[in-house]
């Protein structure tokens, strides 16, 4: 199930994100994202450095406003070259220092399999039972993999960096196959301070 939305100045979501006004970021984060260009990685925060596991700890906050936000635009863009140069398949703003609930995750499910930007997202529905994903990892904890516990699949939420909302039914948690609903799980943990460590399998 899929059902794509298109948000228009004036007409009040749930969300209330209103056109033609800019993203709150901090003047920090804005510091940060402004110090390159849309080619420019960020530096991947690590769980081994003090400073950057407390930030990695911290949940994050929805962005109430991103139509026309400059900030936003070069953030989304210097996620995608870093997720590509870390050779990864998700990436969330708070790995790299933007405690905003944003995150990137490739579509392994879709021809191509293309990454998708993911804003404001949510989990609505889940089924009780759950897997062991095997080999789950993180760029901000190099060199460990663990098996985590994940849900199957998960009805989801999300707005685009066009501000269109995006609900759909993810599935997948196995490999070599698709596992696009872990994908998006692990970087859902990502904005509420949770990392896959705190998930492992017994």
């Amino acid at each position: 199930m899929k059902k794509v939305l298109l948000l228009l100045c004036g007409i009040t979501g749930a969300l209330a994100l209103s056109c033609g006004r800019p993203a709150v970021f901090s003047a920090e984060e804005q510091a940060l994202v402004a110090e390159g260009t849309a080619q420019t990685p960020f530096r991947v925060l690590k769980i081994t450095d003090t400073h950057d596991a407390a930030i990695l700890r911290t949940p994050c906050s929805d962005v109430e406003n991103f139509a026309n936000d400059s900030t936003l635009a070069l953030l989304i863009a210097r996620l995608k070259t870093t997720l590509a140069a870390e050779n990864g398949v998700g990436i969330a703003a708070p790995q790299v220092g933007v405690l905003k609930n944003i995150f990137l995750f490739m579509r392994l499910d879709a021809p191509g399999e293309p990454v998708v930007t993911a804003i404001n997202p949510k989990i609505t529905r889940r089924p009780d039972t759950t897997v062991c994903f095997v080999r789950d990892g993180c760029l901000s904890i190099p060199g460990i993999s663990g098996n985590s516990i994940r849900y199957p699949w998960v009805e989801v939420e999300y707005y685009n960096e066009r501000g269109e909302l995006f609900r759909e039914r993810l599935e997948g948690y196995s490999r070599p196959d698709t596992f696009t609903a872990v994908i998006f799980q692990h970087e859902y943990d990502h904005t509420r301070g949770i990392l896959f460590i705190d998930k492992l399998c017994e």
